[in-house]
């Protein structure tokens, strides 16, 4: 991956300074996880900042003797920046859904890039902004019927993350707990809705290469959006 690719493929290093850009590219570390892997730990201290290549994640939260997933994360986003901007332990466990490709870059890198360059200092401030009205809007709509938060999340996800093909946008086969814990439903209910969407031939599945196909996009926005 070249400087150009790199910046493509990251938006908060869009509007970043060449210099900056040399100096973080330059001292990224690419790690690559298999499926079901830790990448980081719950209270552990944040000594880097991940992005990723290609691949998924999720976010998790351990619970008494269990976990809940919190988010899902893809290609182009990143993790692991609230560690190292208040220095405090991690909050989250950060698993592999599937092979994932990362670049990470060291806290005193990063925040050195950060207090170097403004134009870095805005675009994280404004993507950081963008996940608290994500999580707003998750609030907002939590009385809202199963189908339309598992119908939210499928299109977030497709929007996101996903790659058009063949008049479709493929996302990654993300398991139905996941998919319940994030939407705040059932796994009983998002297995029917899966079920039920996979019928009406709104998505289709992929088992073989654990591919989740959004087929009807546009009926998929217009339930999402439905009061």
């Amino acid at each position: 991956m070249n400087i150009k690719a790199f910046t493509e493929l990251f938006p908060i290093f869009s509007s970043a300074s060449p210099e900056i850009l040399e100096s973080l590219f330059s001292t990224a570390m690419e790690n690559e996880y298999g499926s079901d892997k830790t990448i980081i730990l719950e209270d552990s201290w944040g000594n880097a900042i991940y992005f990723i290549v290609s691949g998924w994640v999720k976010v998790r939260r351990l619970l008494a003797d269990s976990s809940m997933t919190l988010a899902i994360l893809g290609k182009g986003d990143f993790f692991g920046e609230m560690a190292i901007l208040d220095e405090s332990p991690r909050s989250t466990d950060v698993v592999s859904l599937c092979p994932v490709r990362l670049l990470s870059i060291s806290a005193p890198d990063f925040l050195n890039a950060l207090n170097h360059d403004p134009n870095l200092q805005h675009k994280m401030l404004q993507l950081m902004a963008t996940r608290i009205r994500y999580v707003n809007v998750r609030f907002q709509i939590r009385n809202h019927p199963p189908a339309i938060k598992l119908v939210r999340l499928l299109v977030t996800l497709g929007e996101n993350y996903g790659s058009r093909n063949d008049q479709a946008i493929e996302i990654f086969q993300i398991p139905i707990q996941d998919l319940a814990d994030v939407a705040d439903i059932t796994a009983e209910e998002a297995e029917k809705i899966m079920e039920k969407l996979s019928k009406n031939e709104w998505i289709d599945i992929d088992y073989d290469t654990q591919t989740l196909r959004l087929i009807n996009f546009k009926q998929l926005i217009n339930l999402a959006n439905k009061i």
